[in-house]
């Protein structure tokens, strides 16, 4: 197998997957765009992992022999596995930290038993792994000009992990997963069983007004990372942003409807506000 086989094989998984992500990836230039591709497959790959187990115990062995794969596949040794392969070449070719692709599956293995959060900083923390750093990891291969992309990458990784819980409170309900903190619940005067029975009362919508306005807070600091890439990377982010920023505000504008049905505006609004995004720049 050749690496060209391997970043093929990483193409095939994304152009099957139907992401809204395909189309920005498609704007970077080649050697970008093929390591943003394999970051992308290998996100998928341990998201079936964890989806397509019989049992969270079954799923934890596969991660936990997936996880040793991609150690092996880093450290320069053979692994059978044209994804790992792909992706140990995008660590070593743009110097993305190993840390980030580990605490991705982190995050995956966060998603094995019935979650549950006592406080913000703890769904944070599960954000970061999921999803900030897989910002972290992919600006890395777009190019970024400061130090302080970090940060940012992170306020974006959580603006759209959180924008993805509001939009999938219902279904996770039904999977027994709530990503919403106790401690936020409390504070709004309503329990899980509320959130699960959902409403329109005065408790819930408070609680999704906290969240949403945390959500736009985070898409607020999120946009400044536009000035802080290359012109590869600015393209790729403004894309997705525009993407998530349009998701978002349909989320917004659903408000406490989020409790039961899952919100999705149509794709060719989504489209629109991608190309839109690239041509005028982030607007939280």
């Amino acid at each position: 197998m050749t690496l060209a086989a391997d970043h093929a094989a990483c193409s095939a998984v994304l152009d099957g997957s139907g992401s809204s992500f395909a189309l920005p990836i498609r704007l970077l230039p080649q050697a970008k765009r093929q390591g943003t591709t394999a970051l992308y497959a290998f996100c998928r790959r341990a998201d079936d992992i964890v989806d397509d187990a019989a049992d969270s115990r079954a799923a934890a062995v596969e991660l936990d022999g997936f996880e040793r794969r991609l150690q092996a596949a880093l450290s320069g040794d053979f692994v059978d596995d044209p994804v790992l392969r792909a992706v140990a070449d995008t660590a070593r070719r743009f110097t993305i930290p190993a840390a980030c692709l580990f605490d991705i599956l982190d995050g995956m293995r966060m998603d094995l038993e019935p979650c549950r959060f006592d406080t913000f900083h703890d769904l944070e923390e599960y954000c970061r792994r999921v999803a900030s750093a897989v910002g972290i990891a992919s600006i890395h291969v777009w190019g970024y000009l400061s130090p302080a992309a970090l940060p940012t990458a992170h306020a974006c990784g959580l603006a759209f992990q959180l924008t993805n819980i509001l939009r999938d409170l219902s279904e996770d309900r039904d999977r027994g997963r709530l990503y919403l903190a106790r401690e936020d619940l409390q504070a709004c005067g309503c329990t899980a069983a509320d959130v699960a029975a959902g409403g329109d009362g005065p408790e819930l919508n408070r609680l999704v007004r906290l969240y949403t306005e945390r959500t736009a807070t985070c898409f607020r600091d999120a946009a400044q990372l536009d000035r802080l890439l290359t012109t590869d990377g600015r393209i790729v982010f403004r894309a997705m942003f525009g993407a998530y920023h349009a998701l978002f505000k349909a989320v917004r504008r659903a408000g406490t409807a989020v409790f039961t049905r899952r919100v999705q505006p149509p794709k060719t609004l989504l489209l629109a506000k991608t190309l839109a995004g690239v041509v005028a720049g982030p607007r939280p």
